[in-house]
């Protein structure tokens, strides 16, 4: 098999990467479906109120994540999963049938917006350790590669079809069919067999999980950088939902169709950042630190096109940064944090990320309401770019290697005789991100 789909010759990966893939187009597809029955029916193009209905989403992650963490390292995390996709797919049912039978208001879908956030919560940090558990240390890299890969697989087309969807028949099948989705990820799921699982070795059970947790973060000089990062960029980067909605319906004058296919366009860029990343054996500094001043750069450019269509192309080499930073961001925890500690610090680069996303939503929406959407993507690709640059000089300041020493270090990993003193040594060194 190719170096860069080695990870899909496990059984077990493949049973779940197939059925992930579904529902991912489900999802993206009700993700946009979610935002135009906000931005169009239920308000009157109100910014504002789409990055409150993003910002519920993301919520729970902030306020539940580091508990959801403790979970995922106490519980068989199969199990955890099998009732967080069933919850997940309940929530779109919800909204499905409130549409269709026209009684759906706003504040219903605050609701459910946050019903789904809370389910996401406890599901995100079980389902990205789980990674590591269905193929092993030695293919993290590649199988995180190929779930952003099958992510953004359906970020491609789960926009398009909802786009179609939505001006065909409107926003309630659109929430149907992503209930329906959820189905092929839970059958997945029972298909997978325990016996070829390499679980790893439950945490015990400490009076202060989540303080232990907080602990071994604060050891570690290249957890805390990525992060600071993290939180920023998904903050002031990476509201993407809300910057494409203002951008084509305020800016532009488009409809739901052309709306849909921005995220198609921008998904083009992440799929190529993830197959690239899967075709390399780990991260290096270089790319996390080049992904978030790139991804700056470019949603700066994005913020003076003066037509949709360059707008739209924009957004491909937007989507490739996005993707090669946080790509980096997550092999990096995977392959350098100790399995009893993985889905504590999996749950707190969550927390971080859709946290940073639950208070950026309703800040750039509120400036794109008040000033234009402009300004408000121009402000985001300008905090980004700023951060990016901040980090280079952090990097360059913390370690006795030179910076274009340090660009070219491999993140720290676990692997046979990778001894302790080592790891301590390479995190003290922030060039071992």
């Amino acid at each position: 098999m190719s170096v860069m789909f080695r990870a899909l010759g496990n059984r077990n990966y493949r049973m779940w990467a197939g059925g992930a893939l579904v529902s991912n187009i489900g999802t993206w597809m009700q993700r946009v479906a979610q935002d135009w029955l906000v931005l169009t029916v239920l308000t009157d193009h109100s910014g504002t109120a789409v990055g409150i209905t993003t910002g519920l989403q993301f919520l729970p992650m902030l306020l539940l994540g580091p508990y959801a963490g403790v979970l995922a390292d106490r519980y068989r995390k199969l199990v955890l999963l099998k009732w967080t996709q069933t919850a997940m797919g309940l929530c779109g049912l919800l909204v499905g049938l409130l549409v269709l039978t026209g009684s759906a208001q706003l504040w219903q879908v605050y609701v459910a917006a946050l019903c789904l956030g809370v389910a996401s919560a406890i599901d995100g940090p079980a389902r990205q350790a789980f990674v590591s558990e269905l193929v092993g240390q030695n293919n993290i890299s590649n199988a995180v590669a190929l779930n952003s890969a099958s992510f953004n697989t359906a970020r491609l087309t789960g926009p398009a079809i909802a786009g179609v969807l939505i001006a065909w028949v409107g926003t309630g099948p659109v929430f149907l069919l992503n209930a329906a989705s959820f189905a092929a990820v839970i059958v997945s799921l029972w298909r997978i067999r325990p016996s070829g699982l390499f679980a790893a070795v439950p945490a015990g059970n400490g009076k202060h999980p989540v303080a232990e947790g907080l602990g071994y973060v604060r050891r570690r000089p290249d957890l805390v950088l990525i992060l600071v990062m993290v939180g920023i960029l998904g903050a002031f980067g990476m509201n993407f939902a809300i910057t494409n909605a203002l951008m084509s319906t305020a800016e532009f004058g488009m409809g739901p169709g052309e709306f849909g296919l921005l995220g198609s366009i921008m998904a083009v860029g992440t799929l190529a950042g993830a197959l690239l990343a899967a075709r390399r054996s780990g991260p290096r500094l270089r790319f996390l630190l080049g992904g978030a001043l790139g991804l700056g750069f470019f949603t700066l450019v994005g913020s003076v096109t003066p037509a949709f269509w360059l707008y739209a192309a924009v957004l491909v080499p937007v989507g490739l940064a996005s993707m090669t930073f946080l790509n980096s961001c997550n092999t990096s925890i995977q392959l350098s944090v100790e399995p009893q500690f993985r889905g504590r610090v999996l749950a707190l680069y969550l927390a971080v990320l859709q946290g940073g996303t639950a208070v950026g939503a309703p800040l750039m929406g509120w400036i794109g309401t008040e000033f234009g959407a402009r300004w408000s993507v121009a402000a985001g690709g300008s905090i980004v770019l700023l951060t990016g640059l901040c980090s280079v000089i952090v990097v360059s300041r913390s370690s006795t290697l030179t910076l274009r020493e340090q660009l070219r270090t491999v993140s720290v990993r676990k692997r046979p005789g990778y001894g302790r003193t080592r790891r301590r040594e390479a995190a003290r060194q922030i060039g071992g991100v």
